[in-house]
């Protein structure tokens, strides 16, 4: 399983997959003063932040239960520059 988007404006995400287990996310591009959000959810409705991240690189991730993940940047967060975010999981941690 593979989501990924390229962003150039606030308040952009990625559709929303399931995930259980090891997951990656990914962020590229030539960017600046923005900041990219990993957000999960137990229902695909309500959204928690999990993690902010402000430049590129590859982060590793885990999670032990079946639950809702997206990748974006929120209302406020976008400054200049393409952002290609993505998040990668074993097909079979997924469904």
């Amino acid at each position: 399983m593979s989501i990924q988007l390229s962003i150039s404006a606030e308040d952009t995400f990625t559709s929303p997959e399931i995930i259980e287990g090891p997951f990656n996310a990914s962020i590229q591009g030539s960017f600046s003063g923005t900041t990219v959000t990993v957000q999960r959810s137990t229902d695909n409705s309500t959204w928690y932040d999990v993690d902010d991240f402000t430049s590129a690189g590859e982060w590793p991730g885990f999670e032990p239960e079946r639950i809702w993940y997206r990748i974006g940047v929120k209302s406020g967060n976008y400054s200049a520059g393409p952002v290609l975010v993505r998040l990668g999981a074993n097909r079979r941690n997924s469904i």
